[in-house]
């Protein structure tokens, strides 16, 4: 039985990178594993997705880098939309015994200007049967009041 997991989704957005970074940190603190979920879906099976392959080496380093161990980190690639696949890992992480964090960036790589949350982040605040944080942008300006 695993103590506890925290289940992070990377897309290899710049926001992603960041839950990443803190999602560790978190992780460390916590004494819990760190599960990097990458979701694809059938456009990018396809090679129609517009953009490369998203690569786990980034995620790996910036979770290292963070202070997580190596051995406690896991990158999954899962089939499917972001929100399902986060889903998913975090329901196999709960049928293990662990007590389960869903993190993720407030925006993706799909991200539109102007908007505070990105879907997949809405939907898992909606969705999610496990705490879901989200992460802010490590530079987002702030409102004048």
């Amino acid at each position: 039985m695993t103590a506890g997991m925290v289940v992070v989704g990377y897309d290899g957005s710049e926001d992603a990178g960041h839950a990443v970074e803190w999602a560790a940190r978190t992780a460390g603190a916590l004494g819990a594993e760190l599960c990097i979920v990458h979701a694809v879906g059938l456009l990018e099976h396809a090679g129609l997705a517009g953009a490369a392959a998203v690569d786990g080496a980034p995620a790996l380093t910036r979770a290292t880098e963070a202070g997580l161990d190596r051995s406690r980190v896991e990158w999954r690639v899962e089939d499917g939309d972001p929100c399902t696949a986060l889903l998913r890992a975090a329901e196999r992480g709960q049928e293990s015994g662990a007590i389960v964090l869903l993190v993720v960036g407030s925006r993706g790589s799909g991200g539109h200007a102007g908007t505070v949350l990105g879907s997949t982040s809405l939907e898992l605040a909606e969705h999610s049967h496990v705490p879901v944080t989200i992460v802010p942008p490590r530079h987002r300006p702030r409102r004048q009041a």
